[in-house]
């Protein structure tokens, strides 16, 4: 299994030739049906989890006995959808791909969530005092399910349903135990694949829920429909830790289908979930094709589809935010400033309030977040007053009038002026003009300038057995607040933590460094090792998370889940492959550590995933690079 913890790709095989093209690096020659496999595909090993996408529905039967033939099993078929689900090996999945009711295939990708009172700054609580409180209309949320006797929630959750992807080590979080599951209970918290010990993964929907739509949220008379779509993976290779959730790209579709599919007056759909940063809207990436359709379906029903921006202070924004017809949301703070983990710039429609955001968590608990998680709710609640308010006004126009009545943002991003507003939904239900523009420059950094970065460090003393140090691969975090002169940002815990109540600290988040600090491979090889560098085990963890998420190498084509397995990815060097992963993973540490690198870093991306790269190919790509830092 190959699988994204940061968005997220899938990774599909082509077939691999008798004869190597050259002798460090075997590399496949493309097959007749290369063209319909999403790069990268030939360069995995083993089975793996992909979307088979077909001429039409109707074809699910005979490309399914087709898939038999070729020992591919079909794991889903959703039979109003053009797509099914199969696991197979690089030969068997190139061998479908042959048969021309197949359009293309590609992984099965899986999307982590997007980890953060805030009603008085956007007006929310005036505007429920004069009446307004999105009655007659629904936000859905797809998420990690619901808390379904919470208090915040009595007789307003009005539809449920589960999409969960199942296979090996992967379970599903649907109370039935199957693919899917549709009605009251479906979307239940408190199932027991949800609970780890006393620890409640699926913490994170409830949370997002009550902002939207809770008692104490943005549009407290809305109904809620709630969706599961994530799955329970145990798997460290994947997650970096013992467990996690992570919602399917094939989940996610069935989920928004379903939700274009009901009766009930939706207004918005929220995604507090999300992977790869972009610096510019991507409707036509590989990953948008399968989503676009989806949203501009929900669109043209008049919902919404509201998405995270991503927690990584970049100059763009995560997908699937990056698709022009979402809503894209970023997070600020109580000081109508932009929160310093908050990705930001031309590609965001609004900030709305994400920082030490209180709302529900399982057991009839509340807990305080920050992120553009909780943003992005606080948009799809406001959708949903302003929709209860005028339900006949076009979706595209009632987005519009958010962004035209929101207090401006004025700051700069990929060196150009931008605004962007602030979500204020009592200016857009009463029509008052926009509060004063604030200007945001210089943009908030998340750390403070560091110390001059101090001098490499020896390399660590061989290890017994072969030479280099052995990585313990379960290192203990360290203090962050302790350990050298480097920067330390904190990383988020998962949904996999100790639920933090309100009054346990708010959970920070994990974001990018501001230092634009460049560490060669040989100092990351010393930070990386066990307690031998000056940056904590926990920041370290964050910024494999981050890259994880940025990149289509890791993990999915080379495993750099745990600092020990980063370790030996830095530490390679015996073929063109290997060397150019140790780069690559060396400059998406440092982009983690705030190089602005992503261009060069995505550019030898390509060459590493194209079946037809030379070591020519390759060492260029390294060398490039190395050179840019």
């Amino acid at each position: 299994m190959r699988l994204r913890i940061l968005i997220v790709c899938s990774i599909l095989l082509a077939l691999v030739p008798a004869v190597p093209a050259f002798a460090d690096d075997p590399t496949p020659a493309p097959s007749p049906s290369h063209e319909k496999l999403e790069d990268g595909l030939a360069l995995g090993e083993g089975t793996v989890r992909a979307i088979v996408e077909l001429t039409g529905p109707a074809e699910h039967a005979p490309v399914a006995a087709q898939a038999a033939e070729e020992n591919v099993d079909v794991v889903l078929r959703p039979e109003t959808q053009p797509f099914m689900v199969v696991e197979g090996t690089a030969g068997e999945l190139a061998a479908l791909a042959e048969d021309p009711r197949v359009t293309s295939i590609h992984r099965d990708r899986a999307y982590p969530p997007t980890l953060a009172s805030s009603l008085k700054l956007i007006g929310a609580d005036q505007a429920h005092a004069q009446g307004f409180t999105g009655a007659g209309q629904a936000v859905a949320v797809l998420d990690t399910g619901i808390d379904r006797d919470h208090p915040f929630f009595s007789g307003r959750i009005v539809a449920e349903a589960c999409f969960s992807a199942v296979e090996a080590g992967v379970t599903s979080l649907c109370p039935n135990g199957q693919t899917s599951q549709i009605g009251a209970g479906a979307a239940d918290a408190a199932t027991a694949r949800c609970l780890a010990g006393e620890v409640n993964l699926c913490e994170h929907g409830t949370h997002v829920a009550g902002i939207a739509a809770g008692d104490g949220g943005v549009a407290p008379g809305a109904g809620i429909v709630a969706i599961q779509v994530f799955s329970r993976v145990d798997d460290e290779s994947i997650c970096g830790e013992p467990s996690c959730l992570l919602a399917y790209e094939s989940s996610l579709r069935l989920a928004m289908e379903h939700v274009a599919g009901l009766s009930l007056p939706v207004a918005a759909v929220n995604l507090s979930l999300g992977g790869m940063p972009s610096e510019a809207a991507c409707d036509d990436s590989e990953e948008a094709r399968a989503f676009k359709p989806a949203i501009d379906s929900l669109l043209a029903k008049g919902i919404a589809t509201v998405v995270a921006a991503g927690n990584e202070y970049f100059e763009g924004v995560s997908f699937p935010a990056c698709i022009s017809s979402a809503v894209a949301v970023g997070a600020n703070d109580d000081g109508d400033e932009i929160a310093d983990f908050s990705n930001r710039g031309a590609l965001l429609d609004l900030f709305a309030p994400g920082v030490d955001v209180e709302s529900s968590v399982p057991d009839n608990q509340t807990a305080v977040h920050s992120g553009t998680s909780m943003a992005t709710p606080h948009v799809a609640g406001a959708l949903a007053l302003l929709k209860a308010q005028s339900p006949q006004t076009p979706m595209p126009d009632l987005i519009e009038k958010l962004k035209t009545t929101g207090r401006p943002y004025a700051y700069r991003a990929n060196d150009v002026d931008v605004i962007t507003p602030r979500l204020d939904v009592l200016a857009a239900l009463t029509g008052a003009t926009p509060a004063p523009t604030i200007s945001q420059t210089p943009a908030p950094a998340p750390y403070p300038e560091p110390d001059p970065e101090p001098e490499p460090q020896p390399e660590p003393q061989p290890g017994p057995s072969d030479g280099s140090p052995s990585p313990d691969p379960d290192p203990e975090p360290t203090d962050p607040g302790t350990g050298g002169t480097q920067p330390t940002p904190i990383p988020l815990p998962t949904v996999t933590v100790t639920v933090t109540v309100t009054a346990s600290p708010p959970a920070p988040v994990c974001t990018r460094a501001a230092t634009g600090k460049r560490l060669t491979a040989k100092q990351w090889a010393v930070e990386i090792h066990r307690s031998s560098g000056g940056i904590p085990d926990a920041t370290l963890t964050c910024y494999l998370k981050l890259a994880q998420k940025a990149s289509k190498v890791f993990p999915e084509l080379t495993r750099a889940s745990t600092l020990g397995t980063a370790y030996k990815v830095v530490k390679a060097g015996k073929t063109a492959r290997q060397r150019l992963d140790s780069a690559l993973l060396v400059g998406w540490l440092n982009w983690a550590h705030g190089m602005n690198n992503t261009k060069t870093l995505k550019s030898a991306e390509t060459v590493r995933l194209s079946s037809k790269s030379t070591i020519v190919n390759l060492a260029k790509a390294t060398k490039s690079l190395r050179e840019s830092g």
